[in-house]
């Protein structure tokens, strides 16, 4: 039996037409039937009718005798096999080279995302510094309009109201604050400008304070009423262990009395419900003094912040 090279390369079973556990029998009539379509007789005009004619006839050989169709069985599978095996390589192949591609894509957007991000903050910056740069004149402008508006607000209502208090017409109220402080004393022996804020606003409302850098343990605070500031003259003592000084600078009234350590003085202005309000700020003074020292205490103790 001389089955070609070629032929051992095709699937003789389909081929053939029928199935790999077909009985010798289906496939001699399979072999018929083929045979007798494609036989060079009856093909004369087709070139490849004689080829296909002997193909059939090996097909028929190989398969009608055992051992031979056992051998091509055995052969046929192991093909089939790696047939598979080099599908599913492939398919990993090309499974791992689109998953690179994806990996790559994403890589390239994130970069692009990246340099956007980057150009953007760039442009933002430059823009920040710009209005920086433009805008700072617009900006202190307008914030002269509004401290301008104030002072005409404030001056309006101290012509309304504040005549009355200072007749003389001796403009805002203006204090002179002092207690002791070494110069080397960042804390300012605890009379910073909010701990000074908080003490003073209790009487009215504080126009400016402003802390000397030139002289430590000095500050000045202007009042928004003649009436405010006699109140801190005259009541105000600050700290326990490191008392302030209060004295006046501008705006005294006639006739304004000094502080007075032992309640109101005999030519004190007070009226009865002044006398009750003040009698409650002392109150409220002297606790939040203590919180305060209390405060001031517990930072000592917890050190500067590392």
């Amino acid at each position: 039996m001389a089955v070609t090279k070629e032929l051992l390369q095709m699937d003789l079973y389909e081929l053939l037409g029928v199935e790999e556990k077909a009985a010798d029998k289906e496939v001699k009539k399979a072999y018929r039937q083929k045979a007798l379509s494609c036989h060079p007789d009856k093909n004369p005009d087709n070139p490849r009718a004689a080829e296909l004619f002997h193909q059939l006839s090996q097909a028929l050989e190989v398969l009608t005798d055992a051992a031979a169709r056992a051998a091509y069985d055995k052969v046929r599978k192991a093909k089939k096999q790696a047939a598979e095996r080099t599908q599913k390589l492939d398919e990993k192949r090309k499974k791992v080279k689109l998953d690179l591609e994806a990996r790559e894509r994403q890589a390239r957007a994130q970069e692009s995302e990246e340099e956007e991000e980057s150009r953007s903050t760039r442009t933002l910056e430059q823009e920040i510094e710009r209005l920086r740069e433009e805008g700072s004149r617009q900006l202190e402008e307008q914030q002269r309009l509004i401290r301008e508006q104030i002072r005409q607000e404030h001056d309006h209502r101290l012509r309304g109201a504040g005549k009355a208090e200072n007749p003389e017409g001796q403009g805002t109220p203006k204090l002179k604050l002092k207690w002791k402080c070494k110069k080397e004393d960042e804390s300012k022996s605890g009379y910073s400008k909010d701990v000074l804020l908080q003490l003073l606003q209790k009487y009215g409302e504080v126009l400016h304070l402003v802390l000397s850098s030139k002289k430590p343990g000095t500050a000045v605070v202007e009042f928004a009423t003649v009436k405010a500031a006699e109140l801190a003259v005259q009541n105000e003592v600050g700290l326990v262990d490191n008392p302030l000084k209060i004295s006046w600078l501008e705006g005294q009234p006639q006739g304004a009395v000094g502080r007075s350590h032992s309640g109101l003085s005999k030519g004190s202005v007070l009226s009865e419900r002044d006398y009750e309000s003040l009698v409650m700020m002392r109150m409220r003074q002297a606790a939040e003094r203590q919180q305060l020292i209390a405060q001031m205490q517990q930072e000592d103790q917890e050190g500067p912040p590392t």
